[in-house]
């Protein structure tokens, strides 16, 4: 079975050109080594995945050929992955009032400041 529709079955991603792309990227390893999206998977490998800002660290227990429900695919793996961050400690998103319409240079240079962007001047 392939790496990228694996990842992708299990819901590990949204999409297999996501898993694809992160393969591809350097940022999926099997048994510790980087994998291309071709690479065989078989039961017992550990899946390391970075995506979305965070690192899964999966051993699979199963493979499947297709895209199954989320109670399905949680049987197909063991989760070693790190307990995500606390939400206090990630950075808050910057929230305008409903209707309050387009923001202000000043509003967008807060909100660049805020994302951890710094202006172009």
């Amino acid at each position: 079975m392939r790496v990228d529709s694996w990842i992708w079955s299990v819901r590990l991603t949204k999409t297999r050109s996501q898993a694809a792309t992160a393969c591809r990227g350097g940022h999926v390893r099997v048994n510790g080594e980087r994998v291309k999206p071709a690479h065989a998977l078989r039961a017992g490998d550990e899946v390391r995945l970075f995506h979305a800002g965070r690192e899964r660290i999966v051993v699979v227990s199963r493979i499947i050929r297709k895209r199954v429900g989320a109670p399905a695919a949680v049987q197909c793996y063991v989760d070693n992955s790190p307990a995500p961050p606390p939400r206090e400690l990630t950075a808050p998103m910057g929230v305008r009032d409903r209707g309050a319409g387009r923001p202000t240079k000043r509003d967008r240079r807060d909100m660049e400041r805020l994302h951890g962007r710094t202006s172009s001047r």
